[in-house]
């Protein structure tokens, strides 16, 4: 799974990365630690409606995927089973026309027994990943949100030997094909999942691993600017 990730990316590194043309969220700030329900960014495509003109944009999403159709949850929904992202009635709506990437620097998992967690830092060969999501737009007094999930895969090499889950990694030549916002029928979605599996493999095999200080653990006793959270330990 995915519980807490980096993104210390500036909006115009943000922009420049991904080519996004517009929705600039220039509140965006570098954080070393966030966790689920926190505002992120995340890039998107939408289509004019009238011209039929796609636009790649960098907008503020809520990372708890909340469909105007859901009540109110006791726990934030911000990881998606690439197992069930297609066919699941929470998610696939979503997964057929509203996809998105997730930019981060890497992520945290922890190992050990509660109370003696050690806490280790996930990342790749390149400052940023694109961790492939879903997104969702509900209007709440009388503002539209924006929402997102990540989706997660089994985990493989370095990534496996902390945990069982991890983010499904794109690479750069398929993030167009990812974002296009055509929606998808459901051979389209089924193909997407497979298409998924095969290019998360890529960058799969790219992912490191180096464990950080036991203060990552508790998210609300720590500072989530301090670069100094994503330092190695001996």
């Amino acid at each position: 799974m995915c519980g807490r990730f980096a993104n210390d990316a500036k909006v115009d590194e943000l922009i420049q990365e991904f080519v996004a043309e517009g929705g600039d969220y220039r509140d965006w700030r570098p954080q070393y630690s966030i966790a689920p329900t926190e505002v992120v960014p995340i890039v998107r495509e939408r289509a004019n409606r009238e011209t039929g003109e796609v636009t790649r944009m960098l907008d503020a999403a809520a990372w708890n995927f909340h469909p105007s159709f859901l009540k109110e949850s006791k726990r934030p929904q911000f990881n998606t089973r690439i197992e069930t992202v297609a066919t699941n009635g929470l998610w696939k709506g979503a997964f057929a026309s509203s996809r998105c990437l997730v930019p981060m620097r890497g992520y945290y998992e922890w190992t050990g027994e509660p109370g003696k967690k050690r806490a280790w830092f996930l990342h790749g060969e390149q400052p940023l990943l694109a961790a492939a999501g879903i997104y969702t737009v509900r209007k709440v007094d009388d503002e539209w949100q924006v929402s997102t999930s990540i989706i997660t895969r089994e985990a493989r090499d370095a990534s496996g030997e902390v945990h069982d889950r991890m983010p499904v990694f794109l690479e750069a030549d398929f993030w167009s094909e990812y974002l296009d916002p055509t929606k998808l029928d459901e051979g389209g979605k089924a193909r997407m999942v497979e298409q998924l599996g095969t290019e998360s493999d890529k960058v799969a095999s790219t992912i490191s691993v180096y464990e950080v200080d036991r203060r990552v653990n508790n998210s609300r006793a720590i500072d989530p600017t301090d670069p100094t959270l994503l330092d190695p330990i001996d």
